[in-house]
């Protein structure tokens, strides 16, 4: 397995619990503010790491 892949399959599951806490994030908006902030706040952090790979996956040598 190829470096690119392993970043590729990481940017995918990164990417899908992004989603899901974005979506718990919003469905907690109305009901309870600080498990809606808290998802926002993980989703956040997965954000940035999901930049950092889609960084090094864009300056990744093509074989």
């Amino acid at each position: 397995m190829s470096i690119n892949d392993i970043i590729k399959n990481r940017q995918k599951k990164l990417d899908e619990r992004y989603k899901e806490l974005m979506e718990q994030a919003y469905n907690f908006r109305q009901t309870d503010s600080e498990l809606s902030d808290l998802a926002e706040f993980r989703a956040m952090r997965l954000l940035n790491k999901l930049n950092t790979l889609r960084y090094f996956s864009r300056n990744q040598v093509k074989s």
